[in-house]
């Protein structure tokens, strides 16, 4: 009787681990599939395609990093340099923001508003400014509406960062051009070089 009984507890210990194992691996798949359902999710929503050249920009309104309320429409009737960067304090977008306030004066000259977005919040924008001594506005898109508007919210991780675009906008509110692949370090001389170019171009021949 006694080797029976052990069978028996062995055939019953293996059913009851198998059940487990079985609700286990349930539980796993079902919570993988949440993942991929989330991720399909957070994806269809910052897909959205980027503004096309000679369309008018997207209209919006966002705080900047002194508290003010920044709108495309306060600066019609001039180039605007809009561009957008995934996060303050990170290297590249520090290098970014260094080299257009470097350059404020030829901008000026250009009578081109520069101006920042991303997912950060208005005071992260002031320390960065202030720690940059950065004087050009940095605008807070903290819904993720205007990043998404422009085609250019991304997903990182678990979490969701403004794209490095930029829009160069002309004086009519149209989009001029469109840079979707940017390097840091050459990007605000090659933002003066597109408004020449264009400015150039708009001249009417002699």
């Amino acid at each position: 009787m006694f080797p029976t009984s052990r069978r028996s507890c062995g055939k019953w210990g293996l059913v009851v681990f198998m059940k487990g194992f079985t609700s286990r691996m349930w539980i796993l798949f079902g919570a993988l599939a949440v993942a991929v359902i989330a991720l399909i999710a957070a994806r269809a929503l910052s897909a959205k395609s980027v503004p096309s050249v000679g369309s008018s920009a997207p209209e919006f309104s966002l705080p900047s990093q002194d508290g003010t309320h920044v709108s495309l429409q306060d600066y019609r009737g001039k180039w605007i340099v809009l561009y957008f960067y995934p996060r303050d304090f990170t290297t590249g977008c520090t290098i970014e923001a260094r080299n257009f306030q470097r350059d404020q004066s030829e901008f000026a000259k250009r009578d081109t508003v520069v101006l920042g977005v991303s997912v950060d919040s208005a005071e992260s924008h002031k320390n960065f400014c202030t720690k940059e001594g950065l004087n050009f506005k940095l605008l807070a898109d903290t819904a993720h509406q205007v990043s998404r508007q422009y085609g250019s919210l991304m997903n990182f991780g678990i979490t969701q960062i403004s794209a490095r675009h930029t829009f160069l906008i002309d004086r009519e509110g149209k989009i001029a051009r469109v840079f979707m692949s940017v390097n840091p370090t050459r990007h605000s001389a090659e933002m003066l070089s597109a408004i020449d170019e264009l400015s150039a171009a708009a001249q009417p021949a002699k």
